[in-house]
């Protein structure tokens, strides 16, 4: 295994909230193989992610908040996610819901979520639609939705719904007792620690206040960030989860062969296991270079004020699939390489399951490539992105 005190060769702390998940990165490795059985995290990560503020990444400052800007929250979501690619997971659709919500919803309903200092902890599921219909002073939710993220970590629901008299897309929020959580559906292959899973809705009220638009840019509080919408936050949240997780594996494979070094049969002294390491290696410095290099960028419009442009809107996406399809690689790759030690029970096996489980995130599809490609050739003239789809102005 690796040493888990050399973190901070590989991953910079931009920000004091970062270096914060930096100190906590030996507890989040200690319970990571306790999550992974329990299929939820264990209660002293929890408290440590409340007890550093974790959680408030992304409320905006007025609220109380961090309102990290792009590169610093890549920098904190690595840290977590090389700890434990799990605790990871649930800090950033955590921290996108709560961070979104801080900003878009209505002032009474803010009032009353961050009364007092205190702050809710919002999961659940933004691409797979309920049905909402119009009733006095809100509306009646009902519907089922897949790997809510976090979910039994949460004080909160955040769902995306259509409303039927519109078919506009709005985001509900409700206090998680007002949702059937399905225990039993949480049989996966990787991420179990995340606690992600499937809950009903049946005629739940929502006030119109707890309420937003599934693609709000404009915030009610907070600054530029947040004009990148909620696709923008899920851009960061995936890629910084890869960037980490990434790492991870990669030192876990050379700590490997560096602890078998000298035995007879190492590969370490193997020219094709070298060169393999090496190519891996690239392949996710290269990845990684382009998330950071893209969203340093995006960061500098942002700070100026200005709209991102299509383009922007593009790389974003772009930097999230390479890297996605990089982190794949990577997995593969440590896993043939580590030889039995793959096989067993230990943080490659568990890292090389959450990556199958990740990877399969619907961010990264063929529907994002596709676009992607249309943009960067010019052929997407008079087109801009909304969520994953290229559409006419």
């Amino acid at each position: 295994m690796t040493d888990i005190g050399t973190l901070g060769a590989h991953l910079p702390t931009s920000s004091a909230l970062s270096q914060r998940a930096q100190k906590l990165v030996p507890l989040l490795d200690q319970h990571a193989a306790y999550a992974d059985q329990e299929g939820r995290l264990a209660t002293e990560v929890v408290e440590a992610l409340r007890r550093e503020a974790l959680f408030l990444m992304w409320t905006p400052k007025e609220l109380g908040g961090f309102e990290l800007d792009p590169v610093q929250s890549l920098d904190l979501l690595a840290i977590a996610s090389y700890g434990d690619a799990s605790v990871g997971w649930v800090l950033m659709a955590a921290n996108l819901a709560i961070g979104t919500g801080g900003a878009y919803l209505a002032e009474s309903a803010v009032s009353e979520l961050f009364a007092g200092g205190k702050y809710p902890v919002i999961a659940g599921q933004g691409t797979r639609p309920g049905t909402a219909t119009r009733v006095a002073g809100g509306y009646k939710l009902t519907g089922s939705w897949s790997f809510g993220s976090g979910l039994l970590h949460s004080t909160h629901t955040h769902s995306l719904g259509i409303i039927a008299e519109t078919g506009e897309a709005r985001i509900f929020v409700a206090p998680i007792e007002q949702a059937n959580l399905r225990l039993d559906s949480w049989n996966v292959m990787g991420l179990r620690g995340t606690g992600s899973v499937d809950y009903t809705m049946d005629g739940v009220f929502v006030p119109d206040a707890y309420t937003h638009s599934a693609f709000a840019t404009e915030p009610m509080r907070g600054g530029g960030i947040f004009r990148s919408g909620i696709m923008g936050f899920a851009t960061i949240c995936h890629s910084g989860w890869a960037v980490g997780v990434g790492r991870r594996l990669l030192d876990e494979l050379g700590a490997l062969i560096v602890n078998k070094a000298g035995r007879a049969g190492s590969l370490s002294a193997s020219d094709s296991f070298q060169e393999k390491y090496a190519k891996l290696e690239a392949s996710y410095r290269a990845a990684r270079a382009l998330v950071y290099e893209t969203w340093t960028e995006v960061t500098k419009t942002m700070t100026a004020g200005s709209p991102l442009s299509v383009r922007q809107h593009t790389m974003i996406r772009l930097a999230l699939g390479h890297i996605t399809h990089a982190l794949a690689d990577v997995a593969n790759g440590v896993y043939l390489l580590s030889g039995t030690t793959g096989l067993r029970r230990g943080a490659i096996e568990r890292l090389v399951r959450d990556v199958h489980a990740g990877t399969q995130h619907v961010t990264s599809g063929p529907g994002m490539w596709q676009g992607a490609g249309r943009e960067l050739a010019g052929l997407a003239h008079g087109k801009h992105w909304v969520f994953l789809d290229l559409v006419d102005d």
